[in-house]
This record gives structure tokens, sequence and C-alpha cells, in this order.
């Protein structure tokens, strides 16, 4: 992995376990459980991509992206003991942690020599896994699954990746601006409610 790819992935375990902290806070966790979300937002949805390609674990293989998770899962705990935060302080952090490991999910799949179709809804599951697994230990329904743009921006995001690739753009100004866009999407979405409809059967 890359330089600027390892300090993304870092970022994003680091970012994705504070979410999970976050999240956590506003139900009565303790330290371990708090802990277990922040790791399980953390470290999810890359762990599923790497499952699907068959190559060893990311957190497994390195273990400083656990040590990560776990520093900055405790050190925002202990924050939260001393500050009050916004109730919903937590999106902002997850649509950063949403388009990092959007774009890293998706540059990871296609280095692994997944066909791009393919690595775009690798870096979603990258993306977006996490924060199932984290708002289902938390007893509240998934971000993705109501409310605005969230697996779409993220499934955006992947796209613009694969086309700024294609277009002859490097790698790291195109991760760059592909994270920017995808982050700029998801939180348009949330001030501004954007939404896909949803399912209602015509009577």
């Amino acid at each position: 992995m890359g330089e600027l790819a390892y300090v993304i992935t870092m970022s994003a375990v680091a970012v994705s376990a504070i979410t999970g902290v976050l999240e956590a806070g506003r139900k009565p966790i303790d330290l371990f459980g708090v802990v277990l979300v922040a790791l399980t937002s953390a470290l999810g949805g890359g762990t599923i991509r790497d499952l699907l390609l068959e190559r060893p674990v990311f957190w497994v293989a390195d273990q400083t992206y656990l040590a990560a998770a776990v520093a900055a899962g405790v050190a925002t705990f202990m924050l939260v003991r001393l500050v009050r935060l916004p109730a919903n302080l937590f999106l902002v952090p997850d649509a950063l942690g949403l388009a990092l490991f959007t774009v890293i999910g998706t540059q990871v799949a296609l280095a692994n020599g997944a066909p791009w179709f393919v690595a775009s809804f690798l870096g979603v599951v990258t993306g977006v896994f996490g924060g199932v697994l984290r708002d289902i230990l938390c007893n509240e329904v998934p971000l993705v699954f109501a409310g605005e743009l969230y697996a779409t921006a993220s499934w955006a995001g992947a796209m613009v990746f694969i086309g700024l690739l294609q277009a002859g753009i490097a790698g790291s100004v195109a991760s760059l601006l592909a994270m920017a866009v995808l982050f700029l999407t998801r939180i348009a979405a949330i001030h501004w409610h954007l939404t896909l409809p949803s399912f209602a059967a015509k009577e």
C-alpha cells in the first residue's frame, strides 16, 4: 500500500472509531461497549471488503490500525465526559469517514484486480458497512437505510474516483478530489435533507 493510501486508511479508521463513540455515547453503554462499537465502526467495512477479495484482513496484517481505533475510541470517550458536545456532531466525522473509506476501498479493490464496476461497490461496502454494524449495535436504524443520501453519496464518490483515474488523473489527486465530492455531497444531503424516493406501493 502506498504512503498516501496508508495515511488515508489510518485516518479513516480513527475518524470512524470517533463516530462509533459519539453514536454509542447516546446510549447507556460502558467503556468496553463503547470501544467495541468504535472497533466495529472503524474496522467492519474494510474487513468485509478484504474477505470478499480473499486478501489478508487489513487490521490483522497490520495491528497499528487496531491500536489506532482503540486509541481514538478511548480518547473520544474521555473527551465527551469532560466536554458537552452537540447531539448530532457524529454526522460530520461520519461523512468524513465515509469519504475516506469509500475511496480507499475502491482503490484497494482495483489494486487487487477487481473490475471497475465491482470495485465501486466494494468501495461502498468499505465505506458503509462499518456504520451499519455500529448502528445495529446501538439499536438504531442504520443511516444507509433511511434519511439523507448515504450509500448513494458513497457510490457517487467511488464512481468519480474511477472516472478520474480513467481520465488519466494521478491517483493521489483523484483520491482527494473524489473524497471532497463525496464529503460535500453527504454534507449537502444532510443540510438540505436530500433523499431518494422511498418505497410506497400503489393502493
